[in-house]
């Protein structure tokens, strides 16, 4: 058991910062079928111009520069070596570093919001918060896309992940499916993908979830 005194948000801020280029690195040869595959999605949803939030943007790459390349984009991550890349990277998006549990934004002022690998790195006890905030931020009809975990990880601890220790943390996916709704998101849908990660089956959950559009609004 880790010692309670271990800042986990820290554990993933100093870990990025040390392995910000071996992440880019190694994130550019795995997972590539199913990252182009939800980024396609909002791709192909949103219309150019669309304004875009995009929570652990990483370096960047290639998410975010694909994104760029149609869409108004600001991405947040907690490691500033890797903000600083990503501004490199991307010079055409916004960036800056934050807590994305504590980001204070405008309601209803984004179109859609990614958030790709990043969510299991908050722990799980913020996470129908940052849902229902999510929620104020997304415009009626504005959608998330987002990967959570599968299965029940209330707190894992990694001393060495490509070169630096690392924290993860998430639900089972009947509970974060549950969080969704309850923070006023409609699953539209979700589902599990597969990869090999050092030689280990990894499953994540993806999600796709919209701000239910009133009645009122509706044509």
């Amino acid at each position: 058991m880790e010692p309670k005194h271990i800042d986990p948000k820290q554990i993933v801020a100093d870990g990025y910062d040390r392995i910000a280029e071996r992440y880019c690195a190694w994130a550019s040869q795995v997972r590539q079928e199913e990252r182009a595959k939800y980024t396609a999605m909002l791709l192909d949803t949103l219309p150019v111009g669309a304004v875009v939030l995009e929570l652990g943007c990483g370096a960047g790459l290639p998410t975010t520069r694909q994104l760029a390349e149609r869409f108004t984009v600001t991405g947040v991550d907690l490691s500033a070596r890797q903000v600083a890349l990503a501004q490199h990277n991307v010079p055409t998006a916004s960036f800056f570093q934050a807590d994305m549990t504590q980001l204070d934004l405008s309601p209803t002022s984004f179109d859609a919001v990614a958030a790709f690998y990043s969510l299991m790195h908050v722990p799980r006890c913020e996470h129908l918060e940052l849902l229902r905030k999510i929620t104020v931020w997304l415009r009626a009809g504005g959608i998330l896309v987002a990967t959570l975990w599968p299965h029940g990880n209330e707190a894992t601890f990694a001393d060495d992940w490509l070169g630096a220790p690392m924290y993860w943390s998430g639900f089972d996916s009947t509970t974060s499916t549950r969080l969704i709704a309850e923070a006023g998101l409609h699953l539209l849908r979700a589902e599990e993908e597969t990869i090999e990660e050092f030689g280990v089956p990894i499953t994540f959950q993806w999600v796709i979830a919209a701000k239910p559009v009133p009645a009122h609004e509706q044509a």
